[in-house]
C-alpha cells in the first residue's frame, strides 16, 4: 500500500529538508558579516612590549574612562601572547595620588581606517567597578560630531556586553531611538570573545563571537549630525577602566582585574 502524499508535492521527509534548509538559510542572512581584505593585525607575541609603531599608552584626562590611565608598568603586561591591561589599587606609587590605575592603548596618529570591519579576540576578567572598553575615535575630528563607536564595553561582573554609537544627533540633539543607537549581546564571562563592527557607507554592523547583535544605519532625517561616519578614519582604543557614574564604584578588595587581548584586525571593504 502506498502512503498518499499529502505535503502538495513533496515526500514528508522532503518538506522537512526543504524546512530545516530554509531555517538555516535565514539564520546566515540574520549573521551575515563581512570579511573584507585583512589589511591590518596585531598578534601581541612580543614577550616584552606591545608594538610602538601601532600603539601608544593613553594619557591621564579628566572623564570617567581616562581619569585613572597611567604609564606604570604595573598597568601593562605581555603574557602567553597576550597583551595584559590592568585595573590596579594605588597604595604605594608616589608619584601618582589617583587611587586607582589603570593601562590603556590607542592607535591614534599611527593606524586609522574608514569603511571595514574591526576585530578584537580578548577575555574580560571582572570585579566590581571594571568597566573594559574596546571602541573607535575619529584620527582628525571633534567629538561628538565626528562620532564614537563603542565595539565593547562590559560592566562589573556582567554576562552582556554593550554596542553604542554615539554622534551629535545621538548625543547633543538626544535623539537615542530613531533609530536605536545601542544594544547588547550575550558574552561568556569566562572565556575569550570575539567582538566586531563594520563600518559601511549606509550603516554600522555589530558582532559578538560572529553573531550579529544589531545594526544603526544611515536615515533621511533633517537633523544635524545622524551619520558621520562616512567623513572620517578612525582609530581604535583598547583600555581597562575603574569607576565612574555609570559603571559604579570600585571594589578594592577585588583588585586587581586584568583584560587579556589575544589579538586585533582590520579587514578593509575597499577593493
Amino acid at each position: 500500500m502506498k502512503t498518499p502524499n499529502l505535503t502538495g508535492g513533496y515526500p514528508m521527509y522532503g518538506l522537512l529538508f526543504l524546512l530545516l534548509m530554509m531555517t538555516t538559510t535565514a539564520c546566515s542572512v540574520n549573521n551575515q558579516y563581512h570579511k573584507g581584505k585583512l589589511v591590518w593585525k596585531d598578534n601581541f607575541n612580543d614577550k616584552k612590549h606591545f608594538n610602538t609603531r601601532y600603539w601608544s599608552k593613553i594619557p591621564r584626562g579628566t572623564a570617567d574612562w581616562n581619569r585613572h590611565m597611567s604609564d606604570l608598568d604595573e598597568c601593562y603586561d605581555m603574557r602567553n601572547g597576550k597583551l595584559i591591561l590592568r585595573g590596579i589599587l594605588n597604595n604605594e606609587k608616589v608619584q601618582d595620588t589617583a587611587r586607582f590605575l589603570t593601562g590603556g592603548i590607542y592607535t591614534k596618529d599611527k593606524i586609522s581606517f574608514g569603511y571595514g570591519r574591526w576585530e578584537i579576540r580578548a577575555k574580560l576578567n571582572a570585579a566590581k567597578g571594571a568597566w573594559p572598553a574596546f571602541w573607535l575615535l575619529a584620527q582628525d575630528g571633534k567629538w561628538p560630531e565626528a562620532g564614537e563607536v563603542d565595539i565593547m564595553e562590559r560592566l562589573n561582573h556582567d554576562s552582556i556586553a554593550y554596542q553604542t554609537v554615539h554622534s551629535y544627533y545621538t548625543h547633543r540633539l538626544n535623539i537615542k531611538d530613531n533609530p536605536k543607537h545601542g544594544s547588547t549581546g550575550k558574552i561568556d564571562p569566562g572565556a575569550f570573545n570575539t567582538y566586531a563592527v563594520e563600518l559601511h557607507p549606509d550603516k554600522l554592523v555589530f558582532f559578538i563571537n560572529n553573531q550579529k547583535t544589531f545594526s544603526y544605519p544611515r536615515i533621511k532625517t533633517d537633523k544635524e549630525g545622524q551619520f558621520p561616519f562616512t567623513d572620517y578614519k578612525y582609530y581604535l582604543l583598547l583600555d581597562m577602566q575603574l569607576g565612574g557614574s555609570w559603571v559604579g564604584n570600585v571594589d578594592p578588595a577585588q583588585l586587581p582585574v586584568e583584560m587579556e587581548i589575544d589579538w586585533v584586525k582590520f579587514y578593509s571593504f575597499k577593493n
